[in-house]
């Protein structure tokens, strides 16, 4: 993940943003009250195909065919890359979803054809084709996202709105936006995330170094979605991912889908680690995360 990355992330002053005021009013519609049980906290990285996690958190000798198995065990969620290019065919989707555990949740990123175009597939079938698709994860199913292109500004806000109209709105989605007009206005902000919050469509959060504006802040619907961007395990990676974890202790929420994206992929099982162990010792909350492997060359530290 290039975007918003910068040449030297410990000049950055890394902080969560001020409450936003009309969280509160929401939250109170969507967090957990007493008796509801624990939130479910989904960790995650953005796709299986690593060699490098083979003989760390895959066994030894692992074949590529058999990395999501050995994925799904790692972790309960993925950032599911590989539907922005192509949607899959009814096969795929039903080797995916019986090759992951009952607790799996797949997060499938909209098709390019549909977040990529002017009129984000307005009348088209790609959007129905992709719907289709997503049947076949079932409960496995846990929050499609669409990642509006960095050109995508304000003034396309009824454009989004149709968009919403036409999404069903028994299916968790999520939406990022990239372009800075919608964080340089107030209004545009609160316009769009009103727009979200009276569909149930969650807001993308998006914490990386070189964008501190899309680090917005707002709860629009029973679930968050959190796209974090470390620097390579630095300390201000564990810093930031401590204070994540405290801030869904209080937002309370059913559902939060956190992706902790370092270098390359690589050490993203570290950073998940780390903060599934985080959240352990906080208490609050239904999650696993990666555990090196005891058939590996040792076992690692993760502090």
């Amino acid at each position: 993940m290039k975007f918003g990355q910068v040449s030297n992330p410990a000049d950055v002053e890394f902080q969560l943003p001020v409450e936003p005021l009309a969280n509160r009013a929401r939250l109170d519609r969507y967090e957990l009250g007493s008796g509801e049980g624990r939130p479910a906290v989904y960790l995650g990285a953005t796709g299986w195909s690593m060699k490098e996690w083979v003989g760390k958190w895959y066994p030894k000798g692992a074949k590529p065919a058999d990395y999501l198995g050995y994925y799904g065990e790692q972790f309960n969620t993925i950032e599911l890359n590989t539907t922005h290019y192509r949607i899959p065919n009814d096969d795929t989707v039903a080797k995916w979803y019986a090759t992951v555990p009952a607790d799996f949740r797949f997060c499938p990123k909209l098709p390019k054809t549909i977040s990529h175009v002017n009129d984000l597939g307005a009348g088209g079938e790609q959007l129905p084709r992709f719907i289709a698709a997503l049947d076949g994860l079932k409960e496995k199913l846990g929050c499609a996202f669409i990642q509006l292109p960095p050109y995508f500004g304000k003034d396309r806000l009824p454009v989004v709105e149709r968009f919403l109209d036409r999404w069903p709105r028994l299916l968790p989605l999520a939406l990022e936006v990239r372009h800075a007009s919608w964080f340089d206005d107030p209004y545009a902000t609160e316009a769009l995330m009103d727009a979200l919050a009276a569909r149930g469509v969650a807001a993308v959060i998006s914490d990386v170094a070189g964008r501190r504006d899309v680090l917005h802040g707002y709860v629009t619907a029973p679930r968050t979605m959190v796209r974090f961007v470390g620097n390579g395990l630095i300390d201000s990676d564990y810093t930031r991912l401590a204070d994540w974890a405290e801030k869904l202790r209080q937002w309370n929420l059913p559902e939060s889908f956190i992706f902790p994206h370092e270098p390359e992929n690589v050490l993203a099982p570290e950073a998940s680690a780390w903060l599934a162990d985080h959240l352990a010792t906080l208490d609050f909350a239904r999650t696993r995360g990666p555990a090196p492997r005891s058939d590996g060359p040792e076992q690692m530290s993760l502090f």
